[in-house]
């Protein structure tokens, strides 16, 4: 029976990505979410994205997009960068393109470009970098960029009141639409954690690669996970978005 497999924020820990893979002992009939941001942070962002790249020929892979890879996607096709991408993770990219052929940028700018938003499973599970915020759902979303950008849809489900029944008309309607969400964007390692959280129905699989966490894979039926060492142990010559 092909697993599915959910996979956090990778952030240029292509180490890591090798580590989880191998942990789980990942096959060519298991199928593979990636929640995005495979970007800035550590130093192998590009190699993240080759390596991505063809993955994608032995497996049935699943790309969604993430904020620092609609951030590179901008710096790659148009030059756009700013300060702020630079202080979060942005600068290590940078640096990690000077050795990259044009034509190769090329190859990371269609593959950014063929992102999905999110992806729908036939049992009404979502996955999604950040979240979305009509309360209609992702269908009716009138500000897209919010599925790569919003934190709203985690806050409220780290601070919902247990108590509170999912009919009352007081539980928030954003977590009622979907049997399971799975996201990234923000680090678990916000709350002291550095496993897979669940609150509501929201599963956060982001255990802070970007920082000094691991990276994580989770089996979406059984919910066993796998991790790799903490990011910051292996690439200990670096300091990613600490």
């Amino acid at each position: 029976m092909r697993r599915k497999l959910v996979v956090g924020d990778i952030h240029g820990g292509l180490r890591a990505l090798h580590q989880v893979l191998d942990r789980a002992k990942v096959t060519k009939d298991d199928m593979l979410i990636f929640l995005g941001d495979y970007v800035d942070g550590w130093s192998e962002s590009p190699q993240v994205l080759d390596y991505l790249i063809e993955l994608n020929k032995k497996n049935k892979c699943i790309f969604i997009r993430g904020n620092h890879d609609e951030l590179l996607l901008q710096w790659l096709s148009v030059s756009k960068d700013n300060l702020e991408w630079y202080k979060h993770g942005g600068e290590a990219t940078v640096l990690a393109y000077t050795t990259v052929s044009a034509a190769k940028k090329q190859i990371h700018v269609d593959f950014l470009k063929s992102l999905q938003d999110y992806y729908l499973d036939e049992q009404n599970r979502l996955f999604i970098h950040a979240g979305f915020t009509n309360m209609n759902g992702i269908h009716y979303e009138f500000f897209p960029k919010m599925f790569y950008w919003d934190r709203t849809l985690w806050e409220t489900a780290l601070s919902l009141d247990e108590s509170i029944a999912k009919h009352s008309l007081h539980y928030p309607k954003r977590l009622t639409l979907y049997d399971e969400i799975y996201i990234g964007h923000t680090p678990v390692t916000k709350i002291n954690e550095t496993v897979p959280i669940q609150k509501a129905c929201v599963w956060n699989i982001d255990t802070g690669a970007a920082f000094k966490g691991p990276l994580t894979l989770l089996d979406i039926d059984t919910k066993e996970f796998w991790q790799s060492e903490p990011l910051n142990d292996l690439y200990f010559n670096e300091k990613g978005r600490n």
